[in-house]
């Protein structure tokens, strides 16, 4: 019973928009360049991600999937429309996000320990802080790397780590500093199959232990759906959002899940959606 009421749930239609959301893009179009020049990356985006809630925003390449995120994170501002987050205007880089991209870009010469505590030497309160509170500091980093199984690698420099293990100190270090918000983009798309469903299960580990707000883009529909609470899909450049759809399967999730009948219908109609923002 249980099994199936989640599958009549997950079949729910369209998520209305959100009454107080956490980040909030209403409208949004977004230019690059001038004049004969100017190509539109976005168009009539509108997207709520509520507070502790994982989204997911999927589509082709080239719909303006990462433009979004700068968008949300502040670093371009929108040609029409709005972006607010926590209720404010999105006018500059936010300083309550956590970051997480492709390449782990850890520092060659810091330790894993060291190259997590970086946010820590940058973002305050923790700056002034870290300098009297280092012994309690690097107690919450070991911990945080003993929850994604690197606490055995606290010392060890990025050359001595796999992609998997370096993908999670990446992680750790988006984390570290608490933000409210985490973005991730495409996080685990340079990871061999079987490295990034693990990155799945500890990702999901660490939303649910900690319930931040996050955004995931990412090409792959499976990962979409197995870890977020929200599936957005994008259409073809100028990009908009063409179906966002609730994903209302128990947590937490597991990787036998992903071929159970349920599941594939969605990615089913994820892929149908995409394939029609392309053709429309």
């Amino acid at each position: 019973m249980v099994v199936a009421s989640a599958m009549d749930r997950a079949r729910a239609a369209s998520v209305a928009p959100k009454d107080h959301s956490h980040v909030e893009l209403k409208d949004v179009r977004l230019d690059y360049g001038d004049g004969e020049r100017r190509t539109k990356a976005v168009d009539r985006l509108s997207l709520a991600l509520g507070r502790g809630e994982f989204a997911a925003v999927v589509g082709p390449s080239g719909c303006g999937k990462s433009t979004l995120m700068k968008l949300v994170t502040g670093l371009l501002r929108p040609t029409e429309g709005s972006v607010c987050v926590d209720g404010a205007p999105a006018r500059a880089p936010i300083k309550s996000v956590g970051l997480a991209f492709q390449n782990a870009t850890l520092m060659p010469w810091r330790t894993t320990l060291a190259n997590v505590m970086l946010p820590l030497e940058i973002v305050e309160p923790h700056k002034t802080k870290l300098r009297r509170e280092r012994d309690a500091y690097e107690n919450r980093v070991r911990g945080l790397l003993r929850s994604v199984g690197l606490d055995e690698f606290a010392g060890r420099y990025p050359w001595e780590l796999s992609g998997g293990m370096q993908q999670r100190a990446n992680l750790c270090r988006a984390l570290v500093h608490e933000p409210q918000l985490l973005m991730l983009d495409e996080p685990f798309a340079a990871l061999d199959a079987f490295t990034r469903e693990d990155l799945w299960s500890v990702m999901q580990g660490l939303w649910l232990g900690r319930r931040f707000s996050a955004i995931l883009v990412t090409h792959e529909l499976r990962e979409a759906v197995f870890l977020a609470d929200y599936v957005h899909a994008m259409s073809s450049r100028p990009g908009r959002i063409v179906m966002s759809r609730r994903i209302e399967l128990p947590r937490p999730r597991t990787l036998a899940m992903t071929f159970e009948p349920i599941f594939v219908d969605l990615i089913h109609e994820l892929r149908d959606a995409i394939s029609r923002g392309q053709a429309a």
